[in-house]
């Protein structure tokens, strides 16, 4: 059964990444690399022109472990995305579901919808300098586009929810009671700090928070903040050149 759950799901990263199919060969990638490079694709240092993720294999991969880890060992709780573009890791999560007979849990798609929000420097002074709003027409992917590639792999149903706004409005009211996996994709002080602050108390002991921005200096300082306002020691390993996560401690 592993056997062939592990053979689907690598085929799915290769599809997601478009590893498999390429995506424009020949139409320059948006940054920074130029035209597609498989080996900058599988690491995911581009912005991809058709692909559902841009996170690469290696991310996509530690996101499979730590939800294979987490039905292996019965931790409670659904699988949470805070920033979610395409919907790639989310489809993922839900294909992790479905491959290893996970009838129950939730896999939840918080996003604007709409890209990221403009820098507020006077709440969040290290944010001051961040421009990722600007590129509202490629990192703002319509709700209706992220649903129709869980459709396209056969993976829109009732175990997925998307809930459409801002964070700050989102996630105080989420109906969500306990959590598995907290996957952070937000990019900004702003944005992650919200997270941490509204969700990281419903992760489960022995559950994982994921941060795919770990490598932007503000990203980074809103999980260092937030860790030691909360005297959290579990340890912090990194993915790849950009990814880190953490298993909330058992005891």
């Amino acid at each position: 059964m592993h056997l062939a759950a592990d053979l689907y799901l690598d085929l799915l990263k290769r599809c997601l990444t478009r590893l498999l199919f390429p995506d424009g060969m020949m139409t320059p990638q948006l940054v920074p690399t130029g035209a597609y490079d498989p080996a900058i694709r599988y690491i995911g240092r581009d912005w991809p022109t058709e692909a559902e993720t841009m996170v690469g294999f290696v991310r996509l991969t530690n996101l499979q472990h730590c939800v294979t880890e987490a039905l292996r060992n019965g931790v409670p709780g659904d699988l949470v995305e805070t920033g979610v573009w395409r919907g790639g890791s989310s489809i993922l999560m839900r294909a992790v579901l479905k491959a290893y007979g996970d009838a129950q849990r939730k896999v939840w798609l918080f996003d604007s919808f709409e890209g990221l929000p403009v820098a507020n420097p006077d709440e969040y002074p290290a944010d001051r300098d961040d421009r990722l709003s600007e590129f509202k027409a490629y990192l703002g992917v319509p709700l209706e586009r992220v649903q129709a590639n869980f459709a396209r792999y056969g993976l829109l149903d009732d175990q997925v929810r998307f809930v459409k706004g801002w964070f700050k409005d989102t996630v105080p009211a989420a109906p969500v009671d306990s959590i598995a996996i907290l996957r952070l994709d937000g990019d900004m002080y702003e944005s992650t700090i919200q997270v941490l602050e509204g969700f990281y108390a419903k992760v489960s002991p022995g559950g994982f928070v994921i941060v795919d921005d770990y490598m932007l200096d503000s990203c980074r300082a809103a999980v260092l903040d937030f860790r030691a306002k909360h005297d959290i020691e579990d340890r912090i390993e990194p993915i790849d050149w950009a990814g880190a996560y953490w298993q909330r401690g058992v005891t």
